[in-house]
């Protein structure tokens, strides 16, 4: 698979910080309105102070838990501290992961950070190869330093054939996600059956068929196409 670089537990921590303060500062902002709302609810009805403290509740347990897991699954697994800090959390197998994905790990927060501080966490990444907690052991997921295309080194022994002279594919056209999904294709391919290789490949080039010119698609099999479309997404990396 690509050679992801897995985030140490010190960025990490520094992207819960960053995160923590931004929870942190939209709580005080919701305290402070919600005084004046609650104390005017609390004058004209006192059993609708009560339901405004309950929903107040389910607020705040949803900017906890749910501020990793919404914008994990809409940034592509980034919230705005990873981001800052410049990591992701992708599946292990090197895709990104899906929203069912990002809220199952961030469900089990509420153990990670037992007894306090993060203590479950903090045992389960010094005890794991790939630095997980149990989040991350539930959902499949690892966290890696974010890189460029330009930075990635797949691990490939030899390289991809390029095109004939003139030929393009549409690989310049891939997202980051998408090239690296070729990638880890390509670097995994041999390990796989044979029939599960062939099913894997076609799948990738329906996903990625929109966006390709897919010139000289009647003379090659899906497999070869990866190669050319991975072979033009890196040399567009080179050259940009």
């Amino acid at each position: 698979m690509l050679e992801f670089a897995v985030a140490g537990i010190g960025s990490r921590f520094l992207a819960l910080a960053l995160d923590t303060l931004i929870q942190a500062a939209v709580g005080m902002a919701v305290i402070f309105v919600s005084i004046f709302i609650g104390a005017g609810l609390a004058a004209f009805s006192p059993r609708a102070g009560i339901w405004y403290l309950a929903l107040l509740g389910l607020f705040y347990f949803a900017l906890y838990f749910g501020y990793f897991a919404i914008f994990e699954a809409m940034w592509n697994g980034q919230t705005p501290g990873k981001k800052i800090i410049r990591l992701r959390v992708i599946h292990e197998s090197g895709r990104p992961i899906t929203a069912a994905e990002a809220v199952g790990r961030n469900l089990m927060r509420i153990v990670d950070q037992l007894p306090g501080f993060y203590a479950v966490g903090i045992v389960s990444v010094l005890l794991s190869g790939q630095n997980k907690r149990l989040g991350d052991y539930v959902a499949g997921s690892i966290v890696v330093q974010e890189r460029t295309i330009e930075e990635m080194r797949p691990a490939w022994q030899a390289a991809a054939p390029a095109g004939e002279a003139g030929t393009t594919y549409g690989g310049a056209g891939l997202s980051a996600e998408e090239f690296a999904l070729v990638e880890t294709f390509m670097n995994r391919r041999e390990a796989l059956e044979w029939d599960v290789r062939e099913r894997m490949a076609r799948e990738i080039v329906r996903r990625i068929k929109p966006k390709l010119t897919m010139a000289g698609e009647g003379q090659m099999g899906a497999e070869k196409l990866l190669e050319h479309v991975a072979a033009e997404c890196r040399a567009k990396a080179r050259f940009s």
